[in-house]
C-alpha cells in the first residue's frame, strides 16, 4: 500500500500512521522527523533547514519534495509506505504524483473544536518525551511524568495562538488536497475523533475495502 496520510494537527495522523507501521511493517515517512533528526546529527540538510527556520522562514517545495523523492527511492519503500506530513500543497501534490502512484490518501477528519482540546491539553515529559494529558491522560503527580519524575511541560506548537495559527494554514494550504484527491478517485475519509485504537480499526477495515473497488 502506497499511502498519505492526511488531517489537521492534532488529527492523530503520526500516531495512527506509527500503528499501521508497527503492525503492518510499511515505513512510515515523516518529513517532519526527516528534517528534526537532520538537524539534531548536524547533517548538510540539517543545517540549511536550520539556517532557514532560525530566519523564520518554510521548508522551500522544491528541497522537501527532493527530500521524499530520495526517501521514496530506498528498498523499504518501493512496495509499501505511509506519508506522513506531505503533500502540504497541491503543488507539493502535483509533484508526487510525478515520480509515484498512490493507492489511496486517507483523510482523518477531526473538528477544530477537538483539535484545540486536545493540543492545549497535552503535555509533555522534558527528560522522556513521554505524553500526558490533562483531561484524558493526567499523571498522578500534576506537573511530574509518571514514568521518569520529569517535569511535564507544554510545546509551543500545543499553545492555543500557535494551535489556532496552524489550523488556519492547513486550513488555507492544505486542506484543499482533500478536493484534489476527491477528484482522482483516490481519497478515503476516516474518522479521527475516537480513541486511537478505534481509529485503527476503522482505517485497516475501510482501506481494504478502498483497495477492493
Amino acid at each position: 500500500m502506497k499511502l498519505v496520510f492526511l488531517g489537521p494537527p492534532g488529527a492523530g495522523k503520526g500516531t495512527i500512521s506509527r500503528m499501521v507501521s508497527e503492525r503492518l511493517g510499511i515505513p512510515q515517512i515523516s518529513t517532519g522527523d526527516i528534517f528534526r533528526t537532520a538537524v539534531k546529527e548536524k547533517t548538510e540538510l540539517g543545517l540549511k533547514v536550520q539556517a532557514i527556520l532560525a530566519a523564520g522562514g518554510l521548508v522551500p517545495d522544491e528541497l522537501t519534495i527532493a527530500i521524499v523523492k530520495d526517501r521514496l527511492s530506498w528498498p523499504d519503500a518501493q512496495r509499501s509506505y505511509i506519508l506522513d506530513g506531505f503533500p502540504r500543497t497541491i503543488a507539493q501534490a502535483e509533484a508526487l504524483a510525478g515520480f509515484s502512484s498512490l493507492d489511496a490518501a486517507v483523510d482523518f477528519e477531526v473538528k477544530d473544536e477537538l483539535i484545540l482540546f486536545r493540543l492545549t491539553g497535552r503535555r509533555v515529559c522534558k527528560v522522556c518525551g513521554a505524553i500526558y494529558h490533562v483531561v484524558t491522560k493526567p499523571p498522578k503527580v500534576e506537573g511530574i511524568c509518571d514514568l521518569c519524575s520529569g517535569e511535564l511541560y507544554i510545546r509551543n506548537d500545543d499553545k492555543e495562538e500557535t494551535v489556532k495559527a496552524r489550523l488556519n494554514a492547513y486550513h488555507e494550504e492544505t486542506e484543499p488536497l482533500i478536493g484534489w484527491y476527491g477528484n482522482r478517485s483516490l481519497l478515503l475519509t476516516i474518522d479521527g475523533s475516537p480513541d486511537a485504537e478505534t481509529v485503527y480499526n476503522a482505517f485497516i477495515s475501510e482501506i481494504g475495502r478502498f483497495l477492493r473497488k
